[in-house]
């Protein structure tokens, strides 16, 4: 989740500062003695500062978290976007990876908590810490365009780690199948920048971003797609210290991609419901479930752009 002064609302600004003051509280007999590392990864300086409560993983797996989800994010973006993060980890209760959130301050400031008891199989399959940093890569836009920032951690999220083999990518698909009907219009809808529940702010924007890669390669003939938008965005500046118009953020990814698909789907689907035949994109793709498995169809119009998206641009 990403966080901006301009769009905060009251009740959303009282749970971050609620969620900070967890972060910064002291530790045990009211001392903080914080550990704190840094690792330089992919042109990137990322100040890590480790819980000092016990955990039941080590420093080093912590760490190896880190860099991991960094690797991801710098392969998909081609390098890390940018060139100093700060990174508060935070020991919470029981197991698990959560309450990420994305600031601007310090260049980028993502505080994220770890439950004590979170073992390091957790860490490995873990994708909060690589949705975070992904947030670092895209301009703050002003509040009804929330949707794509967090539809593009979402989006991205899964294919970035698919990329540099944290995850297969049949586990993508089936992620995508599973969840890209949360991000559909239902009744009352008014169109992404004027419908702002969950299920359209992060799947929403998910299925936009899906619906512009494969629109992308379409026309490109599999030879650019959203990840070049994006890149785009990050090379011209487009970071979370930014404050940028969606207009103007668009226009620079479809330069990247020689394409006007971004700015055509905003027109199309921020102030109308617009459904996705997603029946339909599976077919074209050459992807679906038997028996609940990912099943692959290679002869399939799109299964080369199905290929394209989860693999790594080395």
């Amino acid at each position: 989740m990403a966080a901006t002064n301009h769009r905060i609302s009251l009740i959303r600004g009282s749970l971050l500062l609620f969620l900070v003051l967890i972060f910064l509280q002291p530790g045990r007999g009211g001392q903080v003695t914080p550990q704190i590392t840094t690792l330089r990864i992919a042109g990137c300086e990322i100040e890590v500062t480790l819980p000092d409560e016990q955990m039941k993983v080590s420093a080093e797996e912590l760490l190896g978290w880190v860099k991991g989800a960094a690797a991801a994010v710098s392969e998909y973006y081609g390098h890390f976007p940018v060139e100093h993060v700060t990174l508060r980890i935070r020991a919470g209760n029981g197991s698990g990876v959560r309450h990420g959130v994305t600031y601007p301050r310090f260049g980028g400031l993502i505080l994220i908590n770890v439950g004590q008891q979170t073992p390091a199989e957790d860490l490995k399959t873990d994708w909060t810490l690589t949705h975070e940093m992904i947030h670092l890569a895209f301009p703050n836009v002003p509040d009804d365009q929330h949707w794509v920032e967090e539809g593009i951690s979402t989006y991205v999220e899964p294919v970035a780690r698919a990329q540099v083999g944290n995850l297969s990518a049949k586990d993508v698909w089936k992620e995508f199948i599973r969840d890209m009907p949360k991000g559909q219009p239902e009744s009352g809808d008014q169109g992404l920048d004027n419908t702002h529940t969950w299920g359209r702010t992060y799947w929403g924007g998910a299925l936009f971003c899906l619906t512009a890669d494969v629109q992308i390669r379409e026309r490109t003939h599999n030879r650019k797609g959203l990840q070049d938008a994006l890149r785009a965005i990050v090379d011209h500046g487009g970071r979370i210290t930014e404050d940028w118009d969606i207009e103007k953020t668009l226009a620079i990814g479809d330069q990247g991609t020689g394409t006007k698909v971004l700015q055509e789907l905003y027109r199309d689907m921020s102030s109308k419901p617009v459904k996705v035949d997603l029946d339909q994109l599976w077919k074209k793709l050459g992807v679906g479930l038997k028996n609940g498995e990912v099943i692959f169809d290679d002869k399939a119009v799109n299964a080369a752009t199905r290929k394209a998206i989860t693999t790594s641009r080395r």
